[in-house]
């Protein structure tokens, strides 16, 4: 049985949200998910919120966030609200994972990374945990991990761009973390904690993320929480055919020179501003293109070459 757990939120103005993680500057690509998110929402009179996913401290550069707020103003791309910064959020964190132990939907786990990728099996997103420790822990033994169960969880959800998609979590994901052996909480947990407790209605993102999305909505539905909407934006690559990313060198954006690149984005978006705003500051670029957004514009490619050229 499938099960369709992002039924819409009730809602009257729609929250957006953009999340950026602070290890270094924004790029094109980190644009291109802060436009899009802020527009969808914008667009219908909505919220657009702001949140530093800084749950992983060695990966964190230090002023990496200042510079991301700097590099939002610089181009028109204002939030409401405070900054939430997922580093003062380790409370909530726990409490769900509590929440979820105390369901019998959560288990602790001893095995190490090696042993995984010994017995585990390939999967779309990496080795799937082989369930090693589903049936618990040899007595005096502590755990290193927390697992979420995933038997059984067929998820399937509309994507307001990529369609109609499903996903076997046992079969395709596994049994996934939620605490990692370091004691960090895991993406997935935080992220839904977190746009639950902040409201948001919606999320749109970089295609990349689209398989992110069946082990997060099974965790919404196990914490009880609504799912919101989902939009997953194609990917600009550069001309290796590569993801830009902080991790291929993706150049930063000019937050000097903000209006070219702007336009860049929105025309990557299927919005490409008309010629009598060749050179218009953002705020026009912004108010034109929160006035003819929409999602049925967008393409629905898995990725395309920046005009960047990078």
């Amino acid at each position: 049985m499938i099960n369709h757990y992002n039924a819409p939120m009730q809602k009257s103005h729609p929250i957006g949200r953009f999340a950026p993680s602070p290890t270094g500057p924004l790029h094109f690509g980190s644009l291109l998910a802060a436009v899009g998110s802020w527009l969808q929402a914008r667009s219908r009179d909505g919220q657009w919120l702001l949140r530093i996913e800084d749950l992983d401290p060695p990966r964190v550069m230090v002023g990496a966030d200042s510079a991301i707020l700097r590099s939002l103003e610089a181009f028109g791309l204002y939030w409401d609200g405070a900054v939430v910064y997922q580093s003062a959020r380790q409370e909530a964190y726990q409490a769900a994972l509590e929440q979820l132990i105390d369901a019998g939907a959560a288990y602790g786990c001893l095995c190490t990374r090696k042993q995984i990728q010994a017995r585990g099996r390939p999967g779309p997103a990496g080795v799937i945990y082989p369930g090693t420790c589903r049936a618990g822990l040899s007595p005096g033994k502590s755990a290193r991990s927390w697992r979420v169960d995933s038997r059984g969880a067929r998820i399937a959800f509309e994507d307001a761009i990529q369609g109609p998609q499903q996903a076997d979590l046992e079969a395709e994901i596994g049994d996934f973390a939620i605490r990692r052996a370091d004691g960090l909480f895991a993406y997935h947990l935080a992220l839904v904690v977190d746009d639950a407790a902040s409201g948001v209605t919606e999320v749109v993102r970089g295609q990349d993320l689209l398989a992110c999305t069946p082990p997060q909505i099974h965790l919404q539905h196990l914490l009880g929480l609504p799912s919101p909407e989902y939009a997953h934006l194609p990917l600009a690559m550069n001309r290796h055919g590569t993801k830009l990313s902080k991790q291929t060198f993706a150049k930063a954006l000019d937050d000097a020179d903000p209006g070219p690149q702007l336009a860049q984005a929105l025309g990557f978006l299927g919005h490409p501003p008309p010629a009598g705003l060749h050179g218009a500051p953002v705020a026009e670029l912004l108010d034109w293109a929160r006035n003819t957004w929409s999602l049925e514009r967008i393409p629905r490619l898995a990725g395309m070459l920046s005009p960047t050229g990078e």
